[in-house]
């Protein structure tokens, strides 16, 4: 297994897949993004030993996407040479945005004024793109209507930009590791990725398609088939762990020297003298016996698209790390399933009020297991997520909704022998004994025997491999980034982080859970890199080709 270097990730991996037409719409890409001279030293390049060190390379990856989920597959696919267009037969049913469109039909989605296009548009997310995307795919799904989209897709091999996708597991991301007896969220439709028809695709695996809703698992190997039916596979790197994504910067007197890492403190003091350059990717891929391979990278652009649940929020409480705390569906969902909790008489108690949470309560109710379930809020507080979803589609949510309004604790009464609400409560500590004591918010104390208990209040995305764990890309830089409170602040149509330049963040990271908008971010990141390529070429040509990269 090489050690990854650029050139081993440019040049190396034609070896690997001995596909002629790969090198050269590589190359020709390369030449394109970086101009004729640089393009002359890539294909001079020499196929690198597995031994070669990250300082032998003289070529930086356009491109690094972290995280092969939805959102960094849907990238690849842009950036793979795909352009949206406005189909001819297309009418869209909003009339202002449709004749927005027609002002520009010859162009790709990619190659026109997002904002523009953007203003004015409503919808379930904040980022105006990810509503433009959305609306463009699903034209008004939030009101119920299943129209076809608007867009065709053409494979435009010139517009192809080199880059990597860097992920833990296969294709698919989180979702090869979601519970898989649950029903998704969203409609099967809303999940698909552009190009390739979930339904079409479902269809094709199992017979009988009862409703639009699907298990996760189907949703997981949709995705995995997807890069490989759209020809994507050699830009993928499966089970690569990334340890560490920093600046590099060069000497401004050192005329075409080499980037080098500078410490904090001499960067401080000499400021003046260094300009920002690329980035360093430094990790490890795990191998086949186990064993890990590190890798280094240099890249223009890194992509974070992560997601956001490597890491389990806690309730940081005395006792929540005994054996018995389980802080994740599939750990409660195997815990149910291996019967380990069948026949107990104590409850299980499952803390938290969105659908993780729900899921949990659904999993022990169907398995006769009781259950004490504990939240925050109000039963009426309008941001609880059951609020939002029709009782016609999902009608087992509303199932345990109902539960949580009229199946509450209160002192005069006992636990009820199914299922027991405690809304406006929180866990205090947990016991060895498996006990665990209970506060309403009048302060009142109440103690409970358990079988187990499910903590499921959210989860964090692990951004460790960035300077102060990525805080500092947060609207608020002193806390960690959260989906809700405390997403990555970017560029509303590049995607682009305020505070550090050719660092891009997509989905949950900029407040996306849903796949249908996450796919905006790609459209975003696809439309700046392209216009950016753009006044390199016209500059290069300004230039009359130059020694450098213009």
């Amino acid at each position: 297994m090489p050690v990854w270097c650029c050139r081993c990730s440019l040049a190396g991996h034609f070896r690997n897949y001995g596909d002629t037409e790969t090198e050269g719409e590589i190359y020709n890409s390369l030449v394109q993004y970086f101009g004729d001279n640089l393009g002359r030293k890539v294909k001079a390049m020499p196929l690198v030993e597995e031994t070669s060190l990250l300082e032998d390379s003289s070529v930086t990856l356009p491109v690094v996407i972290i995280g092969n989920g939805p959102s960094g597959i849907c990238l690849s696919y842009m950036l793979s040479g795909y352009r949206p267009y406005l189909s001819s037969e297309a009418v869209h049913p909003n009339t202002i945005l449709h004749s927005k469109l027609q002002e520009a039909r010859h162009l790709s989605i990619v190659d026109q004024d997002l904002e523009y296009l953007s203003e004015g548009l409503e919808g379930r997310s904040s980022n105006p793109v990810a509503v433009l995307f959305d609306t463009l795919l699903h034209p008004d799904a939030d009101f119920g209507y299943d129209y076809p989209s608007v867009l065709h897709w053409k494979l435009e091999q010139h517009h192809y930009i080199p880059h990597l996708v860097l992920g833990k597991g296969p294709p698919g991301g989180a979702w090869h590791n979601m519970e898989g007896s649950m029903l998704t969220i969203s409609f099967g439709n809303w999940m698909e990725l552009p190009g390739l028809k979930f339904k079409d695709w479902v269809t094709s695996k199992r017979r009988n398609l009862k409703g639009d809703r699907v298990m996760p698992e189907e949703v997981a190997r949709y995705y995995k088939h997807y890069v490989k039916v759209m020809g994507l596979q050699k830009n993928f790197r499966e089970n690569t762990y990334i340890t560490s994504v920093s600046r590099l910067y060069r000497d401004q007197d050192d005329g075409g020297g080499q980037d080098r890492a500078i410490s904090a403190q001499h960067l401080q003091i000499e400021k003046s003298q260094f300009i920002k350059r690329n980035w360093e990717i430094r990790g490890y891929q795990r191998i086949a016996d186990g064993s890990h391979v590190p890798f280094s990278l240099f890249a223009e652009n890194v992509v974070l698209a992560t997601g956001t649940l490597d890491s389990p929020a806690h309730l940081e409480v005395e006792g929540e790390d005994f054996p018995f705390v389980f802080h994740s569906m599939p750990e409660f969902g195997a815990a149910v399933s291996q019967g380990k909790l069948r026949g107990k008489v104590d409850p299980v108690l499952i803390v938290g009020s969105g659908l993780t949470a729900a899921d949990a309560v659904l999993c022990a109710y169907n398995n006769n297991i009781p259950v004490i379930h504990v939240f925050r809020r109000r039963v009426t507080d309008p941001s609880l997520i059951f609020k939002q979803l029709p009782k016609k589609l999902y009608p087992e949510y509303h199932k345990v909704y109902h539960m949580m309004c009229t199946q509450s604790y209160s002192a005069d009464s006992t636990l009820l022998s199914d299922y027991t609400s405690f809304p406006e409560h929180h866990v205090l500590s947990f016991k060895p004994d498996m006990k665990c004591i209970l506060q309403s918010v009048s302060g009142l104390k109440k103690i409970f025997k358990l079988s187990a208990a499910a903590v499921l209040i959210g989860s964090h995305p692990n951004l460790s491999f960035l300077k102060e764990q990525g805080c500092y890309l947060g609207h608020n830089s002193s806390h960690p980034i959260k989906c809700k409170s405390n997403p990555v602040e970017i560029d509303a149509f590049t995607y682009e982080c305020v505070k550090e330049a050719h660092l891009f963040a997509l989905g949950p990271l900029v407040g996306d859970n849903f796949v249908r908008f996450l796919k905006g971010g790609a459209l975003g990141v696809t439309h700046c890199l392209a216009t950016r390529q753009k006044k390199k070429q016209h500059l290069f040509v300004e230039r009359g080709g130059g020694d450098g990269i213009a």
